[in-house]
């Protein structure tokens, strides 16, 4: 068994869609980044990677490759599990945790899970996804931006 820690960070833009675990939430502004910039999952492919010691998201997918510009962070994930399998791991749960002021995501996060337990090959009961506020505290608690922390478990074969 492995364990990896991710975390990833976005400060929000007018004029873009709001994407969290590729799934695309009604708000005013979406996320600044290069790619989709889904912060929890890159937050969540930051913990597989690390996981397996193999860097960060920033090595595998740089934001300095045109390819990746706009790319849907799904499909970056999609690659991240694949690879990770090639090197004969299997993802076995993700814990997660979203840091925003607004929106309010109760009602987005099974789905959520859902597609981000297809992307991993495993069950949504073994994907956790939790919002929590920082009562106005900071960079998000201003409504600056989003932040996302993970936990992932790897089974080496």
């Amino acid at each position: 068994m492995r364990i990896g820690f991710g975390y990833d960070v976005h400060g929000f833009e007018e004029g873009k869609p709001f994407i969290l675990g590729g799934v695309e939430i009604p708000f005013e502004k979406g996320l600044l980044g290069h790619s989709d910039a889904d912060v929890l999952t890159h937050a969540v492919i930051d913990a597989l990677f690390g996981a397996a010691a193999l860097g960060d998201i920033g090595k595998h997918f740089p934001d300095t490759d045109e390819r990746y510009k706009g790319i849907s962070s799904i499909i970056l994930l999609n690659k991240c599990v694949d690879e990770l399998k090639e090197r004969g791991y299997r993802v076995i749960n993700v814990d997660s945790t979203v840091v925003l002021q607004k929106p309010r995501l109760s009602e987005y996060v099974d789905g959520i899970r859902e597609n981000l337990a297809r992307s991993l090959g495993i069950s949504a009961s073994c994907v956790s996804v939790k919002a929590k506020t920082e009562e106005g505290l900071g960079f998000t608690g201003r409504g600056l931006g989003v932040k996302a922390y993970a936990v992932a478990l790897l089974e080496e074969r």
